[in-house]
Protein backbone atom coordinates (compact mmCIF):
# COMPACT_ATOMS: atom_id res chain seq x y z
CA UNK A 1 0.00 0.00 0.00
CA UNK A 2 1.35 3.47 -0.65
CA UNK A 3 1.11 6.73 1.71
CA UNK A 4 -1.77 8.56 -0.08
CA UNK A 5 -4.03 5.22 0.99
CA UNK A 6 -2.82 5.13 4.91
CA UNK A 7 -2.45 9.16 5.39
CA UNK A 8 -6.50 9.45 5.93
CA UNK A 9 -5.98 6.28 8.32
CA UNK A 10 -3.02 8.08 10.04
CA UNK A 11 -4.82 11.43 10.08
CA UNK A 12 -7.84 9.69 12.07
CA UNK A 13 -5.71 7.47 14.64
CA UNK A 14 -4.05 11.08 15.66
CA UNK A 15 -7.18 12.93 15.83
CA UNK A 16 -9.05 10.31 18.45
CA UNK A 17 -5.68 10.47 20.22
CA UNK A 18 -5.42 14.07 20.66
CA UNK A 19 -9.24 14.12 21.75
CA UNK A 20 -9.02 11.41 24.14
CA UNK A 21 -5.87 13.34 25.38
CA UNK A 22 -7.46 16.64 26.12
CA UNK A 23 -10.66 14.72 27.64
CA UNK A 24 -8.07 12.68 29.88
CA UNK A 25 -6.42 16.39 30.95
CA UNK A 26 -9.64 17.63 31.68
CA UNK A 27 -10.52 14.82 33.88
CA UNK A 28 -7.76 14.99 35.71
CA UNK A 29 -7.72 18.65 36.74
CA UNK A 30 -11.37 18.19 37.46
CA UNK A 31 -10.19 15.75 40.16
CA UNK A 32 -7.51 17.53 41.65
CA UNK A 33 -10.13 20.19 42.04
CA UNK A 34 -12.14 18.56 44.07
CA UNK A 35 -9.26 16.85 46.22
CA UNK A 36 -8.37 20.27 47.02
CA UNK A 37 -12.02 21.10 48.40
CA UNK A 38 -11.35 22.54 52.17
CA UNK A 39 -14.25 23.24 54.94
CA UNK A 40 -15.38 27.02 54.62
CA UNK A 41 -15.15 26.99 50.82
CA UNK A 42 -17.70 28.06 48.72
CA UNK A 43 -19.14 25.23 45.75
CA UNK A 44 -21.76 25.03 42.86
CA UNK A 45 -22.26 21.73 42.58
CA UNK A 46 -23.69 20.06 39.11
CA UNK A 47 -27.54 21.05 39.69
CA UNK A 48 -26.21 24.58 40.40
CA UNK A 49 -26.56 24.62 43.48
CA UNK A 50 -24.46 27.03 46.01
CA UNK A 51 -23.22 26.22 49.00
CA UNK A 52 -20.60 25.88 51.88
CA UNK A 53 -18.64 22.88 52.61
CA UNK A 54 -19.25 21.91 55.93
CA UNK A 55 -16.96 18.50 55.98
CA UNK A 56 -14.83 16.71 53.70
CA UNK A 57 -14.56 12.62 53.65
CA UNK A 58 -13.17 10.53 50.95
CA UNK A 59 -16.01 10.22 48.16
CA UNK A 60 -18.34 12.26 50.06
CA UNK A 61 -18.93 15.94 51.20
CA UNK A 62 -21.48 17.18 53.97
CA UNK A 63 -22.92 20.74 52.51
CA UNK A 64 -24.25 24.05 54.49
CA UNK A 65 -26.93 25.10 52.08
CA UNK A 66 -28.35 27.61 54.86
CA UNK A 67 -29.39 28.03 57.96
CA UNK A 68 -30.31 24.51 59.38
CA UNK A 69 -29.67 22.81 55.72
CA UNK A 70 -27.18 20.30 55.56
CA UNK A 71 -26.74 18.28 52.55
CA UNK A 72 -24.42 15.13 51.85
CA UNK A 73 -23.17 14.96 48.34
CA UNK A 74 -21.08 12.79 46.33
CA UNK A 75 -17.26 14.87 45.44
CA UNK A 76 -18.72 13.99 41.95
CA UNK A 77 -21.73 16.06 41.93
CA UNK A 78 -19.09 19.08 42.93
CA UNK A 79 -18.83 21.44 39.59
CA UNK A 80 -17.00 24.10 40.74
CA UNK A 81 -15.14 25.80 43.80
CA UNK A 82 -15.41 29.16 43.64
CA UNK A 83 -13.19 32.14 45.18
CA UNK A 84 -14.41 34.11 48.29
CA UNK A 85 -15.12 37.16 46.42
CA UNK A 86 -17.14 34.94 43.60
CA UNK A 87 -18.94 33.61 46.23
CA UNK A 88 -20.02 36.31 47.89
CA UNK A 89 -20.94 37.97 45.30
CA UNK A 90 -23.47 35.14 43.94
CA UNK A 91 -24.67 34.00 47.04
CA UNK A 92 -25.13 37.31 48.78
CA UNK A 93 -24.44 40.08 46.48
CA UNK A 94 -21.89 41.49 47.91
CA UNK A 95 -19.56 43.48 45.79
CA UNK A 96 -15.96 44.12 46.67
CA UNK A 97 -14.10 45.26 43.62
CA UNK A 98 -16.58 48.21 43.38
CA UNK A 99 -13.88 50.98 40.79
CA UNK A 100 -16.33 53.76 41.41
CA UNK A 101 -20.10 54.60 40.80
CA UNK A 102 -19.86 56.07 37.08
CA UNK A 103 -18.99 52.30 35.74
CA UNK A 104 -22.74 51.69 36.68
CA UNK A 105 -25.03 51.44 33.83
CA UNK A 106 -28.59 52.60 34.60
CA UNK A 107 -31.29 49.91 34.92
CA UNK A 108 -33.53 52.25 32.48
CA UNK A 109 -32.71 54.46 29.79
CA UNK A 110 -34.57 57.73 31.42
CA UNK A 111 -31.71 58.89 33.40
CA UNK A 112 -29.62 58.90 29.50
CA UNK A 113 -32.47 61.70 28.31
CA UNK A 114 -32.23 65.07 28.49
CA UNK A 115 -35.38 66.33 30.51
CA UNK A 116 -36.12 63.81 32.60
CA UNK A 117 -39.86 63.40 33.26
CA UNK A 118 -42.28 61.42 36.21
CA UNK A 119 -44.20 59.13 33.50
CA UNK A 120 -44.54 58.70 30.03
CA UNK A 121 -47.36 60.81 29.15
CA UNK A 122 -45.00 64.28 30.56
CA UNK A 123 -42.47 62.71 29.05
CA UNK A 124 -44.41 62.59 25.49
CA UNK A 125 -45.89 66.01 26.06
CA UNK A 126 -42.72 67.66 26.67
CA UNK A 127 -41.44 66.27 23.47
CA UNK A 128 -43.61 67.35 21.53
CA UNK A 129 -44.52 64.00 20.46
CA UNK A 130 -47.65 63.22 19.08
CA UNK A 131 -49.41 59.61 18.45
CA UNK A 132 -48.87 58.11 15.22
CA UNK A 133 -51.62 57.50 12.89
CA UNK A 134 -51.83 54.31 10.97
CA UNK A 135 -54.81 55.23 8.78
CA UNK A 136 -57.09 52.92 10.29
CA UNK A 137 -60.14 54.37 11.95
CA UNK A 138 -63.15 53.12 14.06
CA UNK A 139 -66.58 53.20 12.57
CA UNK A 140 -67.65 56.03 14.68
CA UNK A 141 -64.59 57.99 13.51
CA UNK A 142 -65.46 57.46 10.05
CA UNK A 143 -69.34 58.67 10.58
CA UNK A 144 -67.71 61.61 12.06
CA UNK A 145 -65.82 62.35 9.29
CA UNK A 146 -68.83 61.93 6.74
CA UNK A 147 -71.44 63.12 8.82
CA UNK A 148 -73.61 60.38 9.68
CA UNK A 149 -73.93 58.92 13.42
CA UNK A 150 -71.98 56.07 14.50
CA UNK A 151 -74.81 54.10 14.91
CA UNK A 152 -76.38 54.32 11.52
CA UNK A 153 -72.94 53.26 10.22
CA UNK A 154 -72.48 50.47 12.18
CA UNK A 155 -76.61 49.25 10.80
CA UNK A 156 -74.74 49.75 7.41
CA UNK A 157 -72.01 47.96 7.64
CA UNK A 158 -74.04 44.97 9.17
CA UNK A 159 -76.68 44.96 6.42
CA UNK A 160 -74.14 45.14 3.93
CA UNK A 161 -72.05 41.98 5.57
CA UNK A 162 -75.89 40.36 5.56
CA UNK A 163 -76.63 40.98 2.29
CA UNK A 164 -73.51 39.45 0.90
CA UNK A 165 -74.62 35.84 2.99
CA UNK A 166 -77.34 35.96 1.47
CA UNK A 167 -76.36 36.30 -1.87
CA UNK A 168 -73.86 33.54 -0.94
CA UNK A 169 -76.63 31.19 0.00
CA UNK A 170 -78.89 31.87 -2.88
CA UNK A 171 -76.23 31.37 -5.52
CA UNK A 172 -75.13 28.09 -3.74
CA UNK A 173 -78.39 26.74 -3.50
CA UNK A 174 -79.53 27.57 -7.36
CA UNK A 175 -75.87 25.84 -8.12
CA UNK A 176 -74.97 29.41 -9.92
CA UNK A 177 -71.63 29.19 -8.15
CA UNK A 178 -69.27 31.37 -9.77
CA UNK A 179 -66.48 29.43 -11.62
CA UNK A 180 -62.97 29.65 -11.50
CA UNK A 181 -60.72 30.78 -13.92
CA UNK A 182 -56.91 29.69 -14.79
CA UNK A 183 -55.71 33.31 -13.18
CA UNK A 184 -57.79 32.15 -9.96
CA UNK A 185 -60.53 34.94 -10.68
CA UNK A 186 -64.08 34.12 -10.72
CA UNK A 187 -66.96 34.61 -13.56
CA UNK A 188 -68.62 36.91 -10.81
CA UNK A 189 -66.00 39.23 -11.23
CA UNK A 190 -66.14 40.29 -14.55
Amino acid sequence: MSLVTLLPFIVLIGAMFLMTRSAKKKQQQAVDMRNQVQPGSGVRTIGGMYATVKEVSEDTVLLDAGPGVELLFAKNSIGAVLTDDEYNRIVHGVEHDLKSDADVVPDDASSLTDAPAADGAAASAASGDRPVDFGKKDQADQADATGVDGEKAARTDAAQAADATAEGEQAAATGDAPKKTDEGDSDAKK
